[in-house]
């Protein structure tokens, strides 16, 4: 007995093809309303090809308007674990000194073969092989939600491939992007029917997350939610959950036990340095913050898909299809919790670009439900196309202003920070103590014992973040000689202290920033 959905008419709602004897979705010719199969391999292939050119786009822009590399010091950091692990066979941003300044220890592992095949060019292809991956990961999630419009599948994974938000990640030189794709593949196959052993498998994919970021750990939720609410049995129901927990469990206490070892907490530095440096903004009303955070999504395309998103949650209410509401419910409650505790919004919305990813394939989802390019009535028709025609425009067009974000992003990060790394390595002697708060391409480029005033490796200085009398007595019980930072972000410590190089580069001060800064702290 055939139990495989038929694909339906955009246009009409009336079958036209089942799907293919292998299980293979039929995919829609663009325009045409007629369904065509496509080999899962031509997908895969088309949409590395895509990835590759939406990629490629983003370097390119960066190489025109200065020079290729990472839009954030944080990517230099991950490169220093990676360098000191390939020399030294030591987890140390400073080596000899063993720290938990890494919020993602495998994508290290990931990024360390470009210590020899070059950091850049290797870490840019883990980059294109993990956008294409969500690409196709965001195919099979739309499938699943949407099975009477599979043959649609294609085109959502082109969607996630030109999305500015998540090629911007991809380029990054971070672990966004893969710890995006593990996620699509937990709620991906949440929103579709799950057999008893894959409880399991999906328990240890949401464990391995957590070694990419400990945000992961989130994703207990939404495999909870689903296990407990499917049909079935208590004891089905309770198997099912507690597969998923174990697998989680299995990759999540080795996790734990690796912070505790290198860092001597039960999580990295960051989780606690970046809370503390940014307690302030918790200051605000929740719903302020959160409304902040659910903002970010809907920069671009996203506010063209908020309607068709509103849909899907409401089809998989009445529905009872509590795997697509889990994925829904985890995109609000994960902007929920950083709006809680850390309510954040520069760079694009880094932290919660994961939540975007799963917001766009919801959403759609619930488009792919409603658009009825060939209908009847005409108000219909014309709506549908032009929402179908609005959404790609504005796809393609922030696709284009964020390359342009990307490459402002990179000008700075490389004339500011690497820059002055290098001058470091040149004119500061090699046993001088340095301290500065972005510590990422200073790790990596300058060679030089580092204090660093945001926490991530001197963990030390995390009580004191803003207290600026209190980190001047501790640089001065350090030792410290030199103070590397943009001086508006410490103006007591910086005042009156002798400039030894500023950077010149027109980037920084064109986007109402400013130089990074070396002052003499105290003489050699």
């Amino acid at each position: 007995m055939n139990n495989r959905p038929p694909t339906l008419r955009p246009e009409s709602g009336r079958t036209t093809a089942p799907a293919t004897a292998d299980g293979r979705p039929p995919t829609l010719r663009p325009g045409s309303g007629q369904a065509t199969v496509r080999r899962p391999s031509s997908v895969v292939c088309g949409l590395l090809l895509l990835a590759a050119l939406s990629l490629c786009g983003y370097l390119l822009a960066s190489a025109r308007t200065f020079r290729p590399g990472f839009p954030l010091d944080d990517a230099w950091i991950y490169q220093t674990y990676a360098r000191n692990l390939a020399r030294y066979g030591e987890w140390a941003f400073v080596p000899g000194q063993p720290s938990g300044g890494s919020t993602g220890p495998l994508w290290v592992l990931f990024v360390l073969p470009g210590q020899w095949l070059g950091a850049l060019q290797w870490t840019f292809f883990l980059g294109w092989l993990t956008l294409a991956g969500l690409g196709v990961a965001g195919a099979w999630a739309f499938a699943r939600l949407s099975p009477q419009r599979r043959a649609w599948a294609v085109w959502a994974g082109a969607f996630l491939a030109l999305e500015w938000h998540l090629v911007w990640a991809a380029a990054s030189g971070m672990e966004a992007a893969l710890y995006t794709l593990l996620v699509m593949a937990v709620l991906g196959a949440l929103a579709g029917d799950v057999k008893r052993r894959a409880w399991f498998v999906l328990g240890l994919l949401a464990g391995v997350s957590v070694w990419l970021r400990p945000d992961g750990l989130t994703l207990l939720g939404p495999l909870g939610f689903a296990a407990l609410l499917r049909e079935g049995g208590g004891r089905e129901r309770s198997s099912r959950l507690g597969l998923s927990a174990l697998g989680l469990a299995l990759l999540f206490a080795p996790y734990l036990a690796f912070n505790r070892h290198v860092a001597g907490a039960w999580w990295p530095n960051t989780f606690y340095a970046k809370q503390a440096e940014y307690a302030v903004l918790r200051q605000a009303p929740l719903w302020r913050r959160f409304l902040q955070q659910a903002a970010l999504p809907l920069v671009g395309v996203g506010m063209a898909l908020l309607p068709a998103w509103v849909l899907t949650l409401r089809r998989a209410l009445s529905e009872r299809r509590w795997g697509a509401l889990a994925g829904a419910l985890w995109t609000v409650g994960y902007l929920g919790l950083y709006a809680w505790r850390l309510p954040v919004t520069y760079q694009h919305g880094r932290y919660v670009i994961p939540a975007m990813a799963v917001y766009f394939v919801w959403g759609l989802a619930g488009m792919a439900e409603t658009l009825q390019l060939r209908a009847q009535n005409t108000a219909r028709r014309l709506v549908s196309r032009a929402w179908a025609l609005l959404t790609a425009g504005l796809l393609l067009a922030f696709w284009g202003l964020g390359a342009r974000a990307y490459a402002q992003d990179v000008a700075v990060i490389e004339s500011e920070m690497v820059d002055t790394a290098r001058w470091v390595a040149e004119n500061i002697p090699e046993d001088a103590l340095v301290a500065a708060h972005d510590i990422g391409a200073l790790g990596y480029f300058s060679g030089r014992m580092l204090v660093d005033l945001a926490g991530l490796v001197t963990p030390d200085v995390i009580p004191i973040l803003r207290d600026e009398a209190a980190l001047k007595i501790y640089l001065d019980r350090k030792g410290v000689k030199y103070l590397v930072t943009f001086p508006g972000w410490y103006p007591h410590l910086t005042q009156g202290r002798p400039k030894v190089y500023q950077g010149r580069a027109p980037f920084s001060p064109a986007l109402g920033g400013e130089h990074m800064t070396v002052f003499l702290w105290s003489a050699p």
